[in-house]
């Protein structure tokens, strides 16, 4: 019998139950593979005891349209950074690839998939330099990796962004307030940028084009007529303002060290008042509803897809690979490339042109 081990890291994500299931049932098709799953990303084979759980037919149904993953999942940790308690109270991180290694062999694990965004696949990279048979699925609902047209999980998160933007719509019109709305993405602008489209924002703020807030505020007043109007503004939480920076704090936590991003919309808030905005303008961040909840059938398929593809890639041993969508084909790419490549918006994409087309301010220059 061999064995392929399945482990879901980072963010949770809709649609990453799809994904297992994918792999579970194309694999239940060939005889000789079991298919098994570490709890919480690499860390259920780390602990001991070891936390793994078989996956087979009766284990995935009807887990296709549950959100978050029936794995666990978690982005502290991991082979190379565990956290171990010193003597004296302090904690340090040690690289536990090798024995990770070691015991996926003791395991009789013939392959590995690893589900996840840029942090997982570049640990995939690492293992598979270290010789682990190796295959990974992108996941973010950032839609940040270029080596994919779309990462599953992205369009639910776009959707759920969309509503909330659709109900602030109605309210700030009931008031005549100014709404800034702040979603995810980190880096990359591309749920801020479609779900302004689609919610018929005013404004829309993204980390690939810096703002100035004077074309804001004249955006913003274009909206209101002897006082009364309103206006919406979309703002991902990687924004920053010309000649500013990017609103984040460090983590310094062992293990878990990484830039925390969170807060622009208040910036941006102040940074209206101190300009002489006077209109009423409140704030909401949308947060991790949008990695919550059930995933849309788009996100349904194409992580049913990847779950597919990624098993057939073990059958055909193309480690130290990723899947990816390229439409309309789900092909497989070098990780090396996935992780050295980011995804951004490009300004002079016909989505921008198309924003600015019903009259999206950005806060830049042509504006």
């Amino acid at each position: 019998m061999k064995r392929v081990l399945v482990a879901t890291g980072g963010g949770d994500c809709p649609g990453l139950n799809a994904v297992i299931r994918g792999i579970v049932k194309r694999a239940s098709q060939e005889s000789e593979w079991e298919v098994i799953g570490s709890i919480e990303s690499f860390n259920g084979i780390l602990r001991e005891p070891t936390e793994i759980v078989v996956l087979d037919n009766k284990a995935v149904e009807g887990i296709h349209y549950q959100g978050g993953t029936v794995l666990g999942t978690t982005n502290k940790g991991g082979p190379f950074a565990w956290p171990i308690k010193s003597n004296d109270g302090t904690w340090i991180a040690v690289d536990r690839s090798d024995e990770m290694i070691r015991k996926l062999q003791y395991l009789a694990v013939d392959a590995v998939i690893n589900i996840g965004g840029d942090g997982s696949q570049l640990i995939s990279q690492k293992l598979y330099e270290k010789g682990l048979n190796i295959i990974g699925v992108p996941k973010t609902i950032d839609n940040d990796l270029s080596a994919t047209d779309f990462t599953f999980g992205f369009q639910t998160a776009v959707q759920i962004a969309t509503e909330a933007v659709d109900k602030l719509v109605t309210t700030a019109a009931s008031h005549n307030r100014t709404f800034i709305l702040e979603v995810m993405g980190r880096d990359a602008g591309w749920i801020a940028l479609n779900a302004a489209i689609a919610g018929g924002a005013d404004v829309c703020i993204i980390p690939e084009i810096p703002y100035d807030i004077h074309k804001v505020i004249k955006k913003i007043e274009s909206r209101y007529h002897k006082g009364r109007g309103f206006c919406n503004i979309v703002i991902a939480e990687g924004a920053k303002p010309i000649d500013g920076e990017t609103v984040s704090s460090v983590v310094d936590e062992v293990g878990y060290a990484h830039r925390k991003l969170g807060g622009v919309a208040e910036q941006l808030k102040s940074e209206l008042k101190d300009a002489g905005l006077e209109q009423d303008t409140r704030v909401t961040v949308l947060g991790h509803l949008q990695r919550g909840g059930i995933p849309i059938a788009y996100d349904r398929v194409l992580a049913t897809q990847f779950g597919v593809k990624a098993f057939e890639m073990v059958l055909d041993k193309e480690y130290g690979k990723m899947v990816a969508y390229r439409h309309p084909n789900i092909i497989s790419v070098p990780l090396i490339e996935v992780i050295n490549q980011p995804n951004f918006v490009d300004v002079e994409s016909d989505l921008v042109k198309t924003a600015k087309g019903v009259g999206i301010c950005f806060g830049d220059k042509s504006d």
